[in-house]
């Protein structure tokens, strides 16, 4: 199955392996560069279906890191054209992630020290979120979003995806996990808010089910939209796999085509039991409880696993990341391993080994 293409709206992937978005910390102002059409390029030619770049912030204080690429600016379109022309061009799909880093935004790259905030005179800037509680003690005091700010955030959204669609993305997916704004917004432990937007689980999830609409009124009919939820805040009292079915479920029904089940995030000393596969349920549950695709992620990294997760019906695709950072080709050399047909680059086909023999 793995190899096997696999169709949503009007658009037809390959097979079901997936670049999974990987930030790069390689922009200046949000803008791509030579790094990303290499980065994800050199994916595309090494077979994957779908090829995702790094979360795009879709205003310039929505950025993780004030290295991190941006959808905020017409400007930006021109070049991420030119990486998604090549991806077509090597037959793989371009996708991008859409993102708003909320309170964990004006940080530092993974490899700076001291870890924490970038300050304003630095570069930074002051982050949102649903309150002024801060993720953790190194990290920025955010300002709290009213009502007038998130309606700004909703219009940013909508001319995300009008630029995301004019530099010739394919799919988009929107970036609910990890503790960004979204999650902020729909997990009790960090939406202490009495407004609208806060208290029950439904004043907690409109901001998700708002920005899907606005998204999905701009992005065209034929075309796919995804959703990376965090299934779990792996800490008592927090976002719960019972929340995340039914979240799936007014997803899908605002447009959302694709749940991406990650988890964790959102809570700074949450204890996450990393381990092969460790996410794999909350993508077979959500598919099976909502009755919505899914996507499976973390620590998958070997054909032999994205296969057997196919086969047993816990998700349709397959999102990897640090095993496309250690082999761009993954895709190439798995269906050797698994002695499937792929389509190899023709500058690349005297490398193409023999297909074993099928014994009788």
């Amino acid at each position: 199955m793995l190899f096997e293409p696999y169709t949503l709206r009007g658009l037809t992937l390959r097979n079901r392996l997936v670049v999974s978005p990987m930030c790069q910390y390689s922009s200046a102002d949000g803008f791509a560069s030579d790094w990303h059409l290499v980065h994800l390029g050199s994916r595309a030619v090494g077979g994957a279906g779908l090829v995702f770049t790094e979360a795009s912030a879709v205003e310039a204080r929505g950025r993780i890191s004030p290295e991190d690429l941006g959808i905020y600016k017409d400007e930006h379109v021109e070049k991420l054209a030119q990486i998604t022309r090549f991806i077509k061009a090597q037959g793989a799909v371009p996708g991008m992630q859409i993102a708003h880093a909320g309170r964990k935004g004006s940080t530092r790259r993974p490899w700076e020290s001291p870890p924490g905030t970038v300050s304003p005179a630095e570069g930074g800037w002051i982050p949102v979120g649903p309150t002024t509680e801060p993720f953790a003690p190194n990290y920025p005091v955010p300002t709290a979003l009213d009502e007038r700010e998130i309606a700004t955030i909703l219009r940013a959204y909508a001319d995300a995806a009008r630029r995301a669609l004019a530099a010739g993305f394919e799919i988009a997916e929107l970036h609910f996990a990890h503790g960004y704004l979204v999650h902020e917004f729909y997990s009790p432990l960090s939406n202490t808010r009495t407004d609208r937007y806060g208290g029950s689980f439904e004043n907690r999830i409109r901001l998700a089910l708002e920005i899907a609409a606005a998204f999905r009124a701009v992005w065209p009919e034929d075309r796919p939209l995804f959703a990376r939820i965090s299934s779990t805040d792996w800490t008592p009292g927090g976002w719960d796999i019972e929340a995340s079915v039914e979240l799936a479920k007014r997803l899908a029904a605002a447009g959302v085509d694709l749940i991406d089940c990650s988890s964790g995030g959102n809570v700074a000393d949450a204890r996450i039991p990393m381990e092969p596969l460790y996410q794999v349920p909350f993508a077979e549950r959500i598919r099976r409880d909502a009755k919505v695709p899914t996507g499976a992620v973390g620590l998958i990294t070997t054909p032999e696993q994205c296969e057997a997760i196919l086969q047993r019906r816990q998700a349709d695709l397959i999102l990897m990341a640090r095993e496309f950072l250690r082999d761009p080709y993954f895709p190439l050399s798995a269906a050797g391993e698994l002695d499937a047909e792929i389509s190899w680059p023709k500058q690349y086909e005297r490398a193409k080994p023999a297909r074993r023999a099928v014994s009788s």
